[in-house]
This record gives structure tokens, sequence and C-alpha cells, in this order.
């Protein structure tokens, strides 16, 4: 079920109604049935592989709480071979296939390895087809990555395994951050899930305004930046630099208010409801460098790395060199965990140079004594290049988002055209000139008052009525309700 949809909005509606007029004991088997439902709507057959890794992690949790020594290590184990396994069937098994068999190809062997729809029986490939693949389970990288990080904490002893499996359930299932994250931790959710909120105005208030800000990004800013950036994308090669300098500009926000605007209101929808989930985005485009954009990007992701995967392969405590290696190994998994396409990879490994980089430069700075100025300019200066290089690296992440995957024939080629750009040449665009102002305008407006719409005190009434009714008109008439789901569903 989309956000962005008037079924959405009947369900969210009735769901949180009826949410206030229950017990506990109902409370969470009505989430449960809910969140059930509304995944059901996407694709039905999928529910049974998140049913799958919940019976199996479930168990495995309450195994590696009482086993000892070396068999709580080999059920940990066995639960993220379970879960990672699934998440590489169906995301990556395809993009090997292709990759083998160009190997194959080149080398003459005349060997070639079906697609994942080879290996199923026919009726069931074309139930699961789509442009000639079997379709990614929606959102299978984020409940998996959530699944995964209650079995670690549970082996790690920081968290105590759930007996009641409703709520471990509800813990994987959890509507709003079902598909898009965000990535919880088990001890932030699982004792809410727990515990019982009395119905509290203020709350309910702070969460409506949340997820209307939430619309607000999704379709009247990222929907209609996509009216440019997506058809310069899709065909790269009929449009000149300028275009795609621009295009790219518009995606680099469009990808921002598309995923933080779903964040909003996964974190919205949960408010009213009483629950606290983590923030995913703190105004990442105002960094002054690499390393602060992501600790204002995608925050429950990039701490998930963080926590399960750079400290596990020894982090920065093994020497420079190994902290050098660990870093760029995260970020090429975090490219291939967002998408099975080299486009990807390329994104990952560019902003793990990037961070490598910025470290040598300091030691550089350090070992010679050089103190950069701390004056305004040079700080917008770090911003704006900062700004630059993160565009830059959304090249390659938007070709390979991109229903067909993309090439990274195709990023090159937008590169090359935007190197040489001319600013003596026309803007291809469907969009007015009226129309190109406002989407500034509107960037203009996120860059600037973000931050205040997103701690703004709802607390007076006529305050939290005005502007709520505010955004809910803008929406309306300026939304743009073509577009058919957020970005990051795909992955």
């Amino acid at each position: 079920m989309l956000f962005n949809s008037l079924q959405f909005l009947f369900f969210f509606i009735v769901v949180t109604l009826a949410y206030y007029r229950l017990g506990w004991n109902g409370r969470w088997l009505l989430l449960l049935l809910a969140s059930c439902y509304f995944y059901l709507v996407f694709k039905p057959v999928f529910i049974f592989i998140l049913f799958f890794t919940i019976i199996i992690d479930y168990y495995a949790g309450i195994w590696i709480e009482q086993s000892q020594g070396r068999k709580r290590w080999w059920l940990l184990v066995i639960s993220i071979i379970s879960n990672v396994g699934i998440l590489a069937f169906f995301k990556y098994f395809d993009f090997a296939v292709e990759n083998f068999n160009k190997v194959f190809f080149r080398l003459g062997t005349g060997l070639s390895v079906p697609h994942l729809e080879g290996f199923l029986p026919a009726n069931m490939a074309a139930y699961l087809s789509e442009a000639g693949h079997i379709m990614l389970p929606i959102g299978l990288s984020f409940h998996t990555f959530q699944a995964m990080s209650y079995t670690i904490e549970v082996y790690r002893k920081n968290q105590k395994a759930e007996r009641h499996f409703g709520i471990y359930a509800l813990y994987v299932m959890f509507y709003p951050q079902l598909v898009a994250g965000p990535i919880e931790r088990p001890q932030n959710v699982l004792p809410q899930f727990h515990s019982y909120f009395a119905y509290d105005w203020e709350n309910v208030k702070a969460g409506l305004m949340r997820m209307a800000f939430g619309f607000f990004k999704k379709v009247v800013i990222a929907d209609r930046l996509a009216l440019m950036a997506g058809p310069a994308y899709e065909h790269p090669e009929n449009y000149n630099g300028l275009t795609l300098l621009v295009a790219t500009f518009f995606y680099t926000f469009r990808i921002y208010c598309d995923f933080s605007g779903y964040s909003d209101i996964a974190l919205g929808a949960a408010q009213t409801m009483g629950f606290n989930l983590m923030e995913n985005f703190k105004t990442p485009y105002v960094s002054r460098s690499i390393a602060e954009f992501w600790n204002r990007w995608h925050i429950s992701l990039s701490t998930w790395f963080r926590d399960y995967l750079y400290i596990s392969l020894g982090g920065n405590r093994k020497g420079e060199f190994r902290a050098y290696t660990n870093r760029i190994t995260v970020f090429l998994v975090s490219g291939l965990w967002h998408g099975a396409s080299w486009n990807f990879v390329i994104w990952g490994g560019l902003h793990g140079s990037y961070l490598i980089g910025a470290s040598l430069r300091d030691k550089w700075l350090d070992k010679w004594n050089i103190k950069t100025p701390s004056t305004t300019w040079y700080a917008w200066l770090q911003g704006l290049l900062t700004f630059g290089l993160v565009m830059l690296t959304w090249v390659f992440f938007a070709v390979g988002g991109q229903s067909d995957g993309g090439s990274v024939r195709e990023s090159l080629l937008i590169l090359k055209k935007i190197a040489q750009t001319s600013f003596t040449d026309s803007l291809q665009s469907a969009l007015k000139p009226a129309e190109m102002c406002f989407c500034v305008f509107l960037i203009g407006i996120l860059m600037i008052k973000e931050h205040f719409c997103l701690h703004i005190s709802t607390r007076n009434n006529a305050r939290f009525y005005g502007l709520f009714i505010f955004l809910i008109i803008v929406c309306y008439f300026f939304g743009v309700f073509n577009s058919k789901q957020f970005i990051y569903f795909q992955f």
C-alpha cells in the first residue's frame, strides 16, 4: 500500500481510531493484522517470505539466549545465512548470472547460466515476473536488516530474546516502517510494543503535522522534480549537458524529499499511536563534510553498517590501513545493498573514497601544522564542495535505479555531457519556465525552512490547525499524483 494514496488515508484513519479503542492485547493484534494487510496489498505471495524469516529468527533468538559457547555463534550464523540467503536469492541471483554469462561469453566457453525464472515452474515464474525478471519482494532489504539486528543484539547480550511471538512478528512487520525503514533496533521498539500508550492529543497533533510535511515533501517537491529529472535520466542520449546538469540537481533533491518524506510519514503515523521511531534524516545537504553528510543521511542504515559490519571487521582498532580497508568495504557493501547494479557499487565506492581522502587530507594538514580558516566564507565553501561531491555520486545512483538497472556506460555518458556543458545551450524540458522557477523556489523553501517545519510546536491549537490545513491545501492544489511509489521501495 502506498502512503501517497487514498487507500492509505482510509487505512490509517481506521487503524488509528481502532487502536485507541482497544486494550493492550487487542492493540498488538490489530497492528499485526493491519501490517499484514498493508503488505499483502503489494504482492500477497511475498508475505510468506516474511513469515519464514520471522519464524527462523524468533526461535533463533530464544535458542541463542539459552545456549552457551560455540553453539550460540552457530545459531547466529544460521539465522544470518537464512536472512542474507533469501535477500541474495531474490536480489542478486540474476545480477550474478548476468555477470557470469558475460565472462563466459568473453572466454568463448559457450556456457550460460539460466536466470532465476528458469528454476521456477512456468506458472509461478509468470506470476512473479516483471520486465523479464523475478520481482524483488518490496522492502526486503529493510526488514531483512531489521531482523538481523535482533538476533545480533541477542547474541551480544544487549537484548533479551522476545518470547511473545506476536510482538516479535510486529517488530519486523510494523506497517509505518515495514517497507522503507527506518531500520530499527530491538532495544528501541520492542519495549514500546509491550507498553500501553494512553490517548494523547498532543502526540496525535505532532504526528499528523509530521505526516503532512512528509506528504508535502513527497507529492509537492519530489514528484514535481521527477517530471524534469525522470525523462532526462531515462534517455540521457537525447539531452544536452545543461539539461542533464539541471536534472542531476533536481534529482539530488528529489531523492531526498522522496525518502525523507516517507520517513516523516512513517514517524508521524507511529507517533499518532504513541510510538517513537528513530530519526532517519537531519538536513543532510547543509553538511560541511562527507562524514557529516553520513551522520545526517539515512541514519538508521549508516549506523547499522557501523555497528554490525564496520566494528565487526575491526573498525579502526587494527591500524590505519585496515581502517581504510574496512571503510571502503562497508561502503561497497552499502552500495550493493541498495541494488544489484555496478552503478550502486560505484556510488558506494565513491563515498568510501571521499571519506578516506578526507582522512588522508586531515593527516597531511596535521603533519604540516596547517590550520584551516574558521571563517563563514570557508564554511560555505566546504558546504558547497560537499554538496557538489554528493550530487556527482547521485548520477550513478539515479541510473542504477532505472527499471532496467541502467549501465555504467550511461552514467559515464551523463557525466561526460555535464563536463561539456555549454550555458548557451537551451534547456530541454517538458516543464515550462514558470514551473522550473517554481521547482527552484520549492528547493529554496526546503533548504531554509525544513528545520523549522520539523521542530515547530503544535501545542497551540490555532497554529496547528492553520499550518496543518495549509499543508493539506498546498498538497491538494500543487501536488503531483501520477508517481506510483517511493524510490526506496525498490530496495
